[in-house]
């Protein structure tokens, strides 16, 4: 007899609906397997055949950390192209490089964490690389297609399985685990959650990743809203995977819990399906599930919700059906295709911010200075991939006008360091050293990647090395050797010559001079990384403890400024170019927020100097935010995000004019720190923040950009259709000589709200492509719920009746045609306070006040910031045929002061002192009115009101 194979169990089975396979893998797991599931690094369960299953994949421009891959522009680059056909085939190439790693290096994920929709709010935030734009809108569009590229077109399975970062209202790296940003309701809808929401509803989303810190009071890793909102937007399972040690973070630094087991429950409860703590150490997270599970503070239905959503995608990614997966065999990396786009997306992403007497594009046969400190650089960040190929604007342009062509000046200074007893800082030679790239093997946690030791720690020599000097601004310094590499510093504390780029979690290529006060030029060397000077031993320079080895004190001795070569190569050219921008480990970046707008001054002495030298200088910033730098004096400037591998190349065809620029600011440009508010103020309403708001003269305003071609605009239509719908239509006309982009842009506004709305908001855009004298014909159909707005009264979008201006132009300030369309809407009625009274955070304006968790669970209170003084102005409020009292409902300690209308008049309520800031107590006080009035609280003290009653 020949023994039967016995049947495959039904989640097996590719006939059967996802829910009933799910249910019938859930109940063939233990309870431990399943809590075992909870962490990033599930493992596998080998009676039934589950392999191990990890979330968490960066690509957020290509595959990163697990060494080379495809680099593309970074995500704020992929933002200014303003194209989402494009950032759909970057999403395509990105995801098709992840399953050719994954398919022979099985460390690659493909529950891949990208893109990033966290709004570029305030330009200051260190990570401001990593989104897309300032504007939901524009987020939302781009993320989708980013998105629908990564998750694949097939209707069952998906190539990968994107999760979106932040959630949410994320814009600080200041504290990130501890600040909670106070975010009203109606930011909350109209801005912070709209650009998830919109990405979430278009499809392609397998989850999100809460962010650090706290919203209103509450860490987002027990927010409210993963289920409120979140789950509400679509019928697929969402997956939401903690941030790496956030779990944690919810006792050791929030103090949010007393214990990891309470903690780990209410996270699980929130809506938290995959903890990302402990690396791959899976035993503790395990054992706080195990031990609220004992506790009572979680049930097994609760376990099994998460692991459901777990399944969920792994089901989805084809991993039960591998002969049905329609991407298993997958192979394209590093691609004649996918090289051609890098090049193209770094193209349409350069901005030419100015143009002045057709200074560009550079004319055959011009003689160009290429200088400054990213001329010859081909910068990548924290999420980038081991780059494959690179190409640096030097290397580009000798490539297109001919090295006879063009000559270069990096700007460094030139500088050799001695010691207290004459000696010089010296780097032996390494001649049989292999060329490392950082990263190259690639890391599941790039942060553990050791520094190298196999280089000879530098020595204090009677021969003298020079170094190359850079100041990247804030005093923070590098060191280049002559042989390209960087001083750096590994774990045995030696100083090395062994870094080929600055990078790393903690870098450690970054120094201070630090003056002594008996000389300027006699300096402490400190080492930012390890937070430690330098020292002379006899076994070679180092850091070390100053209770064993003091620190050495150098003489700086500068052989050359960078300036004076900047000066010689500017002086002999056409056309000088100044590449200036950041490195994107140093002065921005996670966990370090910038403190200034301005260029360094490093870069400010080699533009200045280029400038006297040749007046015909044009700045190429190469950086990943916004600078206020001021271009009155040059002809010429553009902007390009860090743009992969192919960034040299872009920027040469664009300065050569082979290619139109046509890439759109995805932010605005802020002429001075001045304009900026306080980088916790997340009341983008309120403090009149990003181009829907600011009322100053930005420096360069969102959606600006220039072309070689000119454009005109005509034959605007608007009309709001009774099927509740916006068409409006406009005809572009090339009216130059060159085939370019451009990209129209379809802005609305509401000029006689009596809340305060958006200056301008964009509605639409698109990026068309036309031939000298070519026209097209661009029209749009839009929901009339895109002129909605959140209505604190009614707790609810509302579409206000009135007349709203359609605008059309080429950015946010260049309107070319406009229009107005009357809409009818839904009118405006009073608070309904005597009925139910006011929630304190549903105020229409504020002073002085701050959103705080009115439980640890759900709701929200108001409390004066800092314990001080606050005012809320809550508007139209109906106390019918009227009232006779006044209920608050607080507590802490405090006074609340009511006042109506605009009167001296105050009822003052004074509570008594409640124990904790979650113990709220009613008090009453006399307060008669009848009719529609304004009511003002103003609160003093450290309190939290909750809800204010009317009745009587």
């Amino acid at each position: 007899m020949t023994a039967q194979t016995p049947p495959s169990p039904p989640f097996r089975d590719p006939r059967l609906p996802i829910a009933k396979r799910i249910d019938d893998l859930l109940s063939r797991l233990t309870l431990d397997e399943r809590v075992a599931f909870l962490h990033q690094f599930a493992p596998a369960v080998e009676r039934l055949g589950v392999a191990a299953f990890r979330t968490g994949q960066e690509a957020l421009h290509g595959v990163a950390w697990m060494g080379p891959a495809t680099v593309f522009p970074q995500a704020v680059g992929l933002g200014a192209t303003w194209n989402e056909e494009l950032v759909h085939r970057v999403g395509e190439a990105v995801s098709k490089e992840v399953r050719a790693m994954r398919a022979r290096d099985d460390r690659v994920g493909l529950n891949v964490w990208a893109p990033t929709v966290n709004l570029l709010r305030h330009p200051l935030w260190g990570r401001n690389e990593e989104g897309y734009s300032e504007d939901p809108r524009l987020t939302s569009a781009i993320a989708t297609a980013y998105t629908r590229g990564l998750r694949g077109d097939h209707p069952a399975y998906w190539r990968t399985a994107p999760v979106l970062k932040h959630w949410l209202a994320h814009n600080n790296e200041t504290g990130r685990d501890v600040t909670s940003s106070s975010v009203r309701p109606r930011v909350l809808h109209e801005y912070d959650l709209r650009a998830f929401r919109e990405t979430v509803e278009a499809g392609a989303v397998a989850g999100v990743m809460p962010a650090y810190n706290l919203v209103n009071g509450r860490p987002n890793h027990v927010s409210p809203h993963l289920e409120a909102h979140l789950r509400t937007w679509t019928d697929e399972d969402l997956l939401v995977c903690s941030d790496a040690a956030a779990p944690s973070n919810l006792v050791d630094s929030e103090h949010y819990f007393d214990t990891h087991e309470e903690a780990t429950a209410a996270a699980l409860i929130a809506g938290v399906d995959s903890f990302t703590d402990h690396g791959t150490d899976s035993s503790k997270i395990v054992a706080r599930v195990q031990g609220a599970l004992s506790q009572g503070l979680l049930t097994e239905e609760d376990i099994d919700r998460a692991v459901r959503r777990q399944l969920s995608v792994r089901f989805r990614l084809g991993e039960f059906d591998p002969q049905d997966d329609p991407y298993a065999d997958t192979s394209d990396f590093d691609t004649p295709a996918h090289r051609a786009l890098t090049q193209e997306a770094a193209e349409q992403a350069i901005v030419l911010l100015k143009n002045d007497d057709s200074t560009l594009p550079l004319s055959p046969g011009t003689r160009v200075a290429v200088v400054g400190l990213l001329a010859d650089e081909c910068k990548v960040d924290w999420y980038s991939g081991t780059l494959i190929h690179r190409s640096t604007p030097l290397e580009a342009l000798y490539e297109r006008f001919g090295a006879d062509h063009v000559e270069f000046a990096e700007g460094v200074d030139r500088v050799r360091l001695r010691t207290s007893e004459g000696t010089f800082l010296h780097v032996p030679p390494a001649e049989d050293a292999p060329d490392v790239a950082r990263g190259a093997e690639g890391a599941l946690d790039p942060a553990l990647l050791a520094g190298r030791t196999d280089l000879p720690a530098l020595t204090a020599d009677a021969d003298d090395t020079e170094f190359a000097l850079i100041d990247w601004g804030e005093g923070l310094l590098t060191l280049r050797a002559p042989d390209g590499r960087y001083l750096s510093v590994a774990e045995d504390g030696y100083v090395r010559a062994s870094a080929d780029q600055p990078g790393g979690w903690v870098v450690q290529e970054t120094f201070r001079l630090e003056p002594c006060e008996s000389d300027d030029n006699r300096h402490l060397l400190r080492h930012v990384g390890t937070g430690r000077h330098v020292s002379v031993a006899a076994d070679g320079v180092k850091v070390a403890d100053e209770r064993e080895t003091p620190p050495e004190i150098f003489e700086l001795i500068i052989a050359e400024r960078g300036e004076e070569s900047v000066k010689r190569v500017a002086a002999r050219a056409d056309v000088v170019v100044v590449v200036a921008g950041n490195d994107p480990h140093i002065n921005g970046r996670e966990t370090e927020d910038r403190t200034t707008l301005h260029l360094p001054a490093h870069q400010r002495r080699l533009l200045t100097a280029a400038r006297a030298a040749n007046p015909r200088t044009v700045l190429a910033l190469v950086s990943a935010y916004p600078y206020a730098v001021d271009v009155t004096d040059l002809p010429a400037a553009l902007w390009t995000a860090h743009g992969g591998q192919a960034a040299g190349t872009a920027l040469a065809r664009v300065l050569a004019g082979d290619v139109s620029p046509a890439g759109r600011l995805p932010q605005t440009w802020y002429a001075d720190d001045a304009d900026l508010p306080d980088l916790l103020d997340y009341d983008v309403i309120g403090s009149r923040q990003t181009y829907l708001y600011f009322e100053g003269t930005p420096l360069f305003p969102f959606g600006h950009g220039l072309s070689y071609a000119s454009f005109a605009y005509a034959d605007l239509t608007a009309e709001a259709r009774g099927d509740q719908t916006l068409r409006v239509s406009f005809t572009v006309t090339n009216t130059g000589d060159v085939t370019a982009d451009e990209v129209a842009q379809l802005y609305s506004r509401a000029p006689d709200s009596p809340v305060t709305r958006p200056r301008r908001e964009l509605l639409a855009h698109r990026r068309i492509t036309l031939p000298p004298g070519a026209s097209a014909p661009l029209s749009f159909e839009l929901p009339l719920s895109c002129l909605e707005f959140w209505d604190v009264a009614i707790g609810g979008r509302r579409l206000a009746p009135g007349a709203y201006e359609i605008l059309v132009g080429a950015s946010s300030e260049d309107i070319r045609v406009s229009t107005t369309v009357q809409v009818t809407g839904t009118p405006p009625l009073p608070r309904p306070v005597r009925q139910l009274g006011l929630s304190a955070a549903d105020f229409d304006d504020q002073s002085g006040a701050e959103i705080v968790d009115r439980t640890k669970v759900s709701g929200d209170a108001v409390t004066p910031a800092g314990g001080g003084e606050a005012e809320l102005l809550y508007r139209d409020c109906d106390f019918g045929a009227g009232v006779t009292e006044v209920t608050v409902e607080v507590a802490g300690e405090g006074v609340v002061e009511v006042v109506l209308d605009d009167g001296d008049k105050a009822t003052v309520l004074t509570p008594a002192p409640t124990a904790g800031p979650y113990d709220y107590t009613t008090v009453r006080a006399t307060l008669t009115t009848d009719g529609v009035r304004d009511v003002r609280l103003r609160l003093r003290g450290p309190l939290r009101l909750a809800h204010v009653g009317f009745s009587g």
